[in-house]
């Protein structure tokens, strides 16, 4: 048998990859060397990870995904599938202070309540899961299995198995992750991104993690600054009902909590951070990161881990090349086997879903190679430049909170634009002038006040704001207020009043 389509690699791309060629009456075998369960990272969804996710369901008729785009759905519908409630991004400053006017936290809230919450992905059960999904449709399942020789021939790949075991396809697909197969098989050279620094990481999953829960900073009274206002800032959530983030000089670190108690918590730090904390020590540079950052420190004091150590090295990878043809062969990476920057704000899974959404459309008969590979290395590029600079200012919180402002106009505006129909525009609105500018200034100077550069910002992002953001009366507390996008919609190309009547009706703007 010769099968239409072979993927290296059955974690979270691969496996919906599979599930959706499935759907196109297409035969597949899913090649995974490993076996599942199995620990990973990568957890964190977003409010547009998760549009993505359902407008893939939808596409290729998977409504077994549908309850997987938030919280209350989920718990429902697979009670017994890990998760966690992600209400938003909390930041924090290190070392935290508490300071009354709130310039060293972040709070930013993606949903009003928890039914509509984004989540946190226990990857060890959700990919046995998709996994599972994708052998019910009828592909071709092969663990614990290596792909000793692939040969492309005709149009076809044969490949050698392990166990003197052979398979052919006619389209080889790579979704093994950074550095995996095809990167291997053709010799090609981790030739990384310009200007990036040297990142390591150090991760690992604990329980008895206590819950980060500093006090409101108070005003004169004793009233908060939001209460002193007037504010309700709905949607604003206990700080770690969420992606909590501590940022310091050098790196960030992030806290996953999942519902029963499990957190994913690790560190991602330029070289002379790790060298300085001997990371490659795993547990004993993880004690003294703990003993540089007292509050992190009282946070993971009861903490055990309960899943291996894991050192990166070198976090950051870029490979030669995402798609080709051998020997009329046509053959093409992931996302995540083409490229990978840093887990801040998520972006591998989102990216992971713009990928697997394109060849999909591929494997329907639109586009090109080529056209997948350009896009994949734009996407990429592009995050790695945009990551680059939150590198920069982790040190200085009063900047680095401006900063995130990109990030949030261009995500807000995408989700929103995708819920309306109308064209949205790409990933971290990489093809928007303001937001290419405004990231190489901030990349190459600093300004000489906080305040300057705020106003930069707030005016780079101004006509993508929905979302009432780089609001300086807000000290870093942004909610989620239905009128914030009333107030932007001729941004979006309505009338204020039409916005309210689509809001007023849209199920997924009241939080069902």
């Amino acid at each position: 048998m010769v099968y239409d389509l072979a993927i290296v690699g059955s974690g979270m791309g691969g496996s919906l990859l599979a599930m959706a060629a499935r759907k196109l009456g297409l035969s597949v075998v899913l090649i995974e060397r490993g076996s599942h369960p199995r620990f990973a990272i990568g957890e964190s969804t977003s409010p547009l990870m998760n549009l993505l996710l359902e407008e893939f369901a939808r596409r290729y008729d998977l409504p077994q995904l549908l309850p997987l785009t938030q919280w209350g759905s989920w718990k429902q519908t697979y009670p017994n599938l890990g998760v966690g409630l992600k209400r938003g991004f909390s930041y924090y400053s290190q070392p935290f202070t508490h300071k009354p006017d709130r310039t060293d936290q972040l709070l930013v809230a993606a949903s009003p309540a928890d039914p509509c919450a984004d989540t946190h992905w226990l990857r060890a059960d959700v990919d046995t899961w998709l996994m599972g999904e994708a052998i019910s449709l009828g592909a071709d399942y092969r663990e614990q299995t290596t792909i000793e020789q692939a040969v492309p021939e005709n149009g076809t790949w044969t490949l050698k198995l392990s166990e003197n075991r052979t398979a052919q396809a006619r389209f080889l697909l790579d979704a093994s992750g950074p550095r995996g197969f095809l990167h291997r098989r053709n010799g090609y050279k981790d030739i990384g991104f310009p200007g990036y620094p040297e990142t390591c990481a150090l991760y690992s999953h604990f329980v008895g993690v206590q819950r980060f829960a500093p006090p409101s900073p108070v005003r004169h009274g004793g009233e908060s600054a939001a209460e002193e206002r007037g504010e309700t800032l709905r949607g604003i959530y206990p700080p770690d009902q969420a992606a909590l983030h501590h940022v310091f000089d050098g790196g960030w670190m992030w806290v996953l909590r999942f519902d029963d108690d499990r957190v994913s918590a690790g560190i991602s730090v330029e070289k002379w951070l790790a060298d300085a904390l001997k990371l490659n020590e795993k547990e004993a540079a993880w004690e003294r990161f703990l003993e540089k950052f007292p509050s992190i420190g009282a946070q993971f004091a009861d903490a055990v881990p309960i899943e291996r150590w894991v050192y990166a090295e070198k976090l950051a990878f870029r490979t030669e090349r995402a798609a080709g043809l051998e020997h009329s062969a046509p053959w093409a990476l992931l996302p995540s086997a083409a490229g990978f920057i840093d887990p801040f704000y998520s972006t591998g899974m989102t990216l992971t879903l713009l990928g697997v959404g394109r060849l999909a459309r591929l494997l329907e008969g639109e586009g090109e190679l080529s056209e997948y590979e350009k896009l994949t290395f734009e996407d990429l590029d592009w995050t790695a430049e945009f990551i680059e600079c939150h590198f920069k200012y982790f040190g200085d919180f009063e900047r680095f909170s401006a900063l995130t402002m990109y990030y949030f106009a261009a995500a807000s505006y995408s989700e929103m634009a995708r819920r309306l129909e109308i064209p949205a525009p790409r990933f971290l609105a990489g093809d928007d002038p303001a937001f290419r500018a405004g990231i190489a200034r901030c990349r190459n100077q600093k300004e000489s006040s906080a305040r300057e550069f705020f106003k930069k910002i707030a005016a780079d992002i101004a006509h993508k704001n929905v979302a009432g953001l780089a609001d300086a009366k807000k000290q870093n507390w942004y909610g989620v207020e239905l009128g914030d996008v009333i107030a932007g919609a001729e941004k979006l190309g309505f009338t204020p009043e039409r916005m309210r009547e689509i809001l007023h009706k849209a199920p997924w703007a009241r939080c069902e």
